[in-house]
């Protein structure tokens, strides 16, 4: 476009924008636009007003109970107050379900001694199978089996009750150590003895 051209078409809105015909097309066009918009989404354009609970007549017995809501709006579920999450320390655990299990068995060999897992994770041919042991806080983890394409191929435990009568990749547990007064690590300044 030229420049002559630009001038024309700004000289033009500037000189129609405040004429009282293009502003009351323009709310006529505004007003199409948000009809579709509000039939798009399954609304009326205008809202429709609630009607108004009629005053019971006077002499009759008043009823203690709230006022219902209005039938369009759905009943507000009461809220929620959360769980408390569970506790951050041992609890003693005690099962019937003991036994050592053998690489190569299946998930539901591993069933058959354990009972179920509180927890089985799938990562391609890799299942974890979580087990509780009573020292999920100290020790940092629950019995954990690994499964590779359905068979035993690696076990970390830590309950008594369960064995594993292959190599296990996690050491011997060992007992949690606590200083007081918590570790003691000193950094040496530069030029100090």
């Amino acid at each position: 476009m030229r420049r002559s051209t630009l001038w024309m078409c700004a000289l033009l809105a500037t000189g129609t924008l405040g004429c009282k015909q293009v502003n009351e097309q323009w709310a006529k066009l505004k007003q199409k636009i948000e009809q579709k918009i509000a039939e798009r989404r399954g609304r009326t354009a205008t809202p429709q007003p609630v009607p108004l609970p009629t005053p019971p007549p006077p002499g009759a017995a008043t009823d203690t109970q709230p006022p219902a809501e209005s039938p369009g709006k759905p009943a507000r579920a009461p809220r929620q107050i959360p769980e408390r999450p569970e506790a951050t320390r041992d609890a003693p655990y005690s099962s019937v379900d003991t036994g050592t299990i053998a690489p190569g068995m299946s998930e539901k060999d591993v069933y058959s001694l354990w009972g179920p897992p509180i927890a089985v994770r799938h990562q391609g041919a890799w299942t974890y199978l979580f087990f509780r042991n009573g020292c999920e806080y100290t020790c940092g983890t629950e019995d954990v089996v690994t499964l590779q394409n359905g068979q035993v191929v690696d076990a970390v435990l830590r309950w008594p009750g369960h064995g594993y009568s292959g190599q296990s990749s996690s050491p011997a547990a060992t007992r949690p150590h606590w200083k007081p007064g918590g570790d003691t690590l000193t950094v040496k300044r530069p030029g100090t003895p």
